[in-house]
């Protein structure tokens, strides 16, 4: 017998002859076989994501935990002639009710598969990716190859970042916004995991259910590197994994109508500045795209802090991109609803796709990886003497190191191979830059569990 307090232990941790869900394209023998088999490094992507799947719900996001805690895991995929079955092995007993998967985490355990193979066997050598268009016309056969894209859907899909470690008043503010934008019909699309990623898509089926919307979209969108860390929350119920984070970050920006950003941390910086950046060049002069930055009351001081960084560092022109709406969850999503109005307005004029934005520029320098590595950090160029366009792109790759030195597999393991990333630059530049991550630090932005964090990185010197 159980107490009021204990959790009955699980029947199984394994399960199988797993099928997909929903729909799942066919895969091949050799598809299956190439993923199995032949490709170490393939077959080592798959299983780390599948894993990360089946943790969905723990919320926690040190990687190194994660595979430290289940060296027995195993899954394997079998080819039969109606469609692939997995075997899953010692997998994270949340994942099971009974002794069965739950259906939602065994369709996204499918997704992992067809996205892991489409990318690594389907497109493999088929597109440029030195060429911009090569870039995106990749990025755009695998959400539709994920059904992501799809024809003859209005526009109505609201891209929402934010922080995975955020307070509890924050958490609430963005499910507010999200139950708002839910009962003006609109979808939402997030990073797939907890805190300001979950919130807004729990909030938006509330209000779908209330306004009895057939058509209901949690869109996840995730990459191998950072899964294992913001594992997709329960909400999500289209699951995409695009190959890298240039990518990721692309899908988001084509797919969204609007985008509206809450608080977080080194990732929001990120991800704020890569939008700054497109939306700065001068190929995108007079591109409608609604950037709202939204907060509680309580914390209206973190998007004065970005609004003051953002001036000093890329000019007050760079603001002009942005609204910054304080403590009202409606005016929120009013506001986006009329930004979603005129991306159609506008896309419809020009005879554009409606769920895909083909005609934003994205310069090639957004679009090629960027591997945070020691020697990369440093040499960033991170001075005034840069357009303003180029240095947003150069203060993302910053904030892109911090993040993978925080939470992914890789640079974790570089920093406790060679230590904290060093970044240098301009002065005032490195200044502005070094109280913005303290305030990080000090509001507990960086991860989830902060009862050892160290940064990764560290302001050094001027250039």
């Amino acid at each position: 017998m159980t107490t009021p307090y204990q959790q009955p232990q699980p029947l199984t941790t394994s399960r199988d002859n797993l099928r997909p869900v929903r729909t799942l394209n066919l895969l091949s023998y050799r598809e299956i076989q190439h993923l199995m088999s032949a490709n170490v490094e393939v077959r080592k992507l798959f299983t780390l994501c599948a894993l990360a799947v089946l943790n969905s719900g723990n919320e926690a996001d040190d990687v190194s935990s994660l595979i430290e805690s289940y060296p027995d895991f195993e899954i394997e995929v079998k080819p039969q002639s109606r469609g692939p079955i997995m075997d899953v092995r010692n997998a994270p007993a949340s994942a099971f009710v009974d002794g069965n998967m739950i259906r939602g985490i065994q369709e996204h355990l499918f997704s992992v598969l067809r996205d892991v193979v489409y990318v690594n066997h389907a497109l493999t050598g088929v597109y440029d990716l030195d060429s911009r268009r090569g870039v995106t016309e990749a990025v755009f056969d695998i959400l539709r190859n994920a059904n992501i894209v799809r024809p003859n859907l209005k526009p109505d899909l609201v891209v929402c970042w934010g922080g995975h470690s955020i307070g509890r008043n924050e958490y609430d503010f963005t499910k507010e916004v999200g139950y708002q934008l839910g009962l003006r019909g609109l979808n939402i699309g997030t990073g797939c995991g907890p805190g300001a990623m979950k919130g807004p898509m729990k909030g938006a089926a509330i209000g779908h259910a209330k306004q009895q919307l057939a058509l209901r979209r949690y869109i996840g969108i995730t990459e191998p590197g950072i899964i294992a860390a913001e594992a997709p929350n329960a909400i999500v119920n289209e699951l995409v994994i695009l190959p890298d984070i240039e990518k990721r970050l692309e899908a988001f920006v084509r797919l969204a109508h609007c985008i509206v950003v809450f608080p977080g941390g080194a990732g929001t910086a990120e991800e704020l500045l890569y939008i700054l950046s497109i939306l700065m060049h001068e190929h995108n002069a007079g591109h409608p795209y609604g950037l709202i930055l939204a907060s509680p009351e309580s914390s209206k001081d973190y998007f004065e802090d970005i609004d003051a960084f953002v001036r000093e560092t890329l000019g007050d022109e760079a603001a002009q991109y942005y609204e910054i709406i304080t403590g009202d969850p409606v005016a929120v999503a009013q506001r986006a609803k009329a930004h979603v109005d005129e991306q159609r307005r506008h896309r419809l004029a020009l005879g554009a796709s409606y769920g895909f934005n083909w005609e934003l520029y994205i310069p090639s320098e957004l679009q090629a990886p960027f591997e945070p590595t020691h020697e990369n950090m440093a040499s960033l160029r991170l001075d005034p003497t840069v357009p303003s366009q180029e240095l947003a792109s150069n203060l993302r790759k910053a904030f892109s190191g911090i993040v993978a030195g925080n939470v992914k597999a890789q640079g974790v393991a570089q920093i406790r191979a060679h230590g904290p990333f060093q970044i240098n630059g301009d002065a005032e530049i490195m200044q502005r830059m070094e109280s913005l991550l303290a305030s990080f630090v000090a509001q507990k932005r960086m991860k989830i569990d902060y009862s050892n964090y160290t940064p990764c990185w560290e302001i050094v010197a001027s250039k």
